[in-house]
Order: C-alpha cells, then sequence, then structure tokens
C-alpha cells in the first residue's frame, strides 16, 4: 500500500468515527428530547400560573374587602389595638395558610372593590359578596360559601310602624352602595334610597333620622339592634335570589380561583364556616 492510499484509509476511517459519535450524540439528545416534554409538561401541571405565581413568588396574598359589615368583617378593638376580625376574614386567613402566604388586609368601601381587583390592587375579595350576573362579567367567583337571610333595621321607636313590605313603600330606605340590598331597595315602590359605602354610616343615618329603615342582611342587622338600644329588628324579611356570598378573583385567574375553592371546600365540609359564623356574631355583640 503506498503512502498516499494509506492517508486516504485513515481519513476516512476518521470520518466514519467521527459520524459514528456524532449519531450516537444525536441519539441520546433526541430520546432526551422526547422525554423532557412529557416531564415539562407534568411539572408546568404542578406549578401555579397567573396571579397564583405572583402571590407565591411574593410570599403573601391581598385581601380586599369592606370591614363595617358584621359578623362578615369589621373593627374590634382587641388588647387596646384596632383589628379587622369576622368570618370572612378566618376563610381569608385559612385561604393564605393553605398557600403557605402571609395574608394582608385592605379595607375599603364595598362599591371599590371590584374595581380595584381589576387594577391588581388586591388579589381577592371576600366581603359578603354575592356573584349576580353583572358582577360575573367582570370577575370569577368561587361556589356560594355562606347564605344568609335579609333584615330590615329601623328605630326602636317606629318598629311597630313596619311590619309588611308595603310599610317600606314611599319611605326613606338606607342601602349599602352597590350591594344586593340596593337592589331590594330599587324594588320598593316609591323609596327614597340613600347608598352609602359603609353601613356604619347608614346607621348614623337611621339614629339621626335621615333615613326611616336599612335593609341589611339578618346577621348583620341582628348585631346592630342588639348592640343598639335605640334601633330594632322587624319582622320584615325582604326575599331576593341572592345566590348567597362568594369569593372573587380576577376574571381568568383559574389557579388562584381553584386553591381558594380546595380551602372552601374543606371548610364547608368541617362546618368551620357555620362556627365562625356564631363566634363572629358574639363578639360583635359585645
Amino acid at each position: 500500500m503506498t503512502l498516499k492510499k494509506s492517508l486516504v484509509l485513515m481519513l476516512t476511517l476518521v470520518v466514519v468515527f467521527t459520524l459514528a459519535a456524532c449519531g450516537g450524540k444525536n441519539n441520546a439528545n433526541n430520546s432526551s428530547s422526547n422525554e423532557s416534554p412529557a416531564a415539562s409538561a407534568d411539572n408546568g401541571a404542578a406549578e401555579a400560573t397567573g396571579k397564583l405565581a405572583d402571590i407565591k413568588k411574593a410570599g403573601k396574598i391581598v385581601l380586599g374587602t369592606s370591614a363595617e359589615y358584621a359578623p362578615y368583617e369589621f373593627h374590634k378593638n382587641i388588647d387596646g389595638k384596632d383589628q379587622i376580625v369576622g368570618f370572612d376574614i378566618e376563610i381569608a386567613k385559612e385561604v393564605a395558610k393553605d398557600l403557605g402566604v402571609e395574608l394582608e388586609i385592605k379595607d375599603m368601601d364595598f362599591g371599590n372593590l371590584l374595581a380595584e381587583l381589576k387594577l391588581g390592587k388586591i388579589d381577592f375579595v371576600i366581603a359578603g359578596m354575592t356573584p349576580d350576573k353583572e358582577r360575573a362579567k367582570a370577575v370569577d367567583f368561587s361556589k356560594i360559601y355562606y347564605e344568609a337571610k335579609q333584615g330590615v333595621l329601623v328605630r326602636a321607636e317606629d318598629k311597630d310602624k313596619f311590619k309588611t313590605m308595603a310599610d317600606l313603600e314611599g319611605k326613606a330606605i338606607g342601602v349599602q352602595m352597590g350591594s344586593t340590598q340596593e337592589k331590594i331597595g330599587q324594588g320598593i315602590k316609591g323609596a327614597k334610597l340613600k347608598s352609602l359605602g359603609k353601613t356604619t354610616d347608614l346607621v348614623l343615618e337611621l339614629k339621626s333620622k335621615k333615613v326611616d329603615a336599612l335593609i341589611a342582611e339578618l346577621p348583620v342587622a341582628q348585631g346592630y339592634a342588639n348592640v343598639n338600644s335605640d334601633l330594632a329588628l322587624t319582622s320584615i324579611s325582604p326575599e331576593y335570589e341572592s345566590g348567597g356570598s362568594a369569593v372573587a378573583v380576577n376574571k381568568g385567574e383559574k389557579d388562584l380561583l381553584a386553591e381558594i375553592q380546595k380551602t372552601l371546600d374543606h371548610l364547608t365540609a368541617d362546618k368551620k364556616i357555620d362556627q365562625w359564623v356564631s363566634e363572629m356574631t358574639q363578639i360583635s355583640e359585645k
């Protein structure tokens, strides 16, 4: 064999071994990439997305509520410190606990809650909010976690004047702005509605005779009657297909809503919400 032929043979062998090595590497890579998407998909399914991912990254979840609606949420002086308490707050604490994050509470007028949610200034809303069709166009709701009847609060001296819904016709009635009670009031013939953001302000309007009656959820109305001797709860029970109270999140935040629903489901199964309603009603009356 000549030197020239020897060199050609050596070059040929080098090319063959190189191609074989590359082929082996490519096969290994192909095998890895074939498995990787499946593994990646599995990991992706378990990972938080959207607002839920932001919450976990920040280590806190921001609750929007309107803390003047006992026993749902209200201010209470405990050990010399003003605190926001209520059975809605207990639910929010449990949501934060299940997510492994801290809870931050932002207190505001009820009518501003959904706007603040849409702006991203709060992560979820728990405020005795009814998931009606109009609100459901803007946000997503959990399943109902609590249903309450409606009540009518009046001055004690006027209690005998209000026995039926007809007695409310043509009267000045206080309701919370943007609430189910406002819609009930709108259905009362000739009623002059006074819509305000806070129930506490409406109670003052009632006491000062600027309104004749106040419509609120029954536990709320009962709570005010119990701690104010000059107020009384009537026997009137306004009917309205409210659908109860639910938690609101921004539209499309399915992962966050699913986690919140898990918390609500186990709280309902354990009857914790009913327990908290009773406890917080008693606290609000002290």
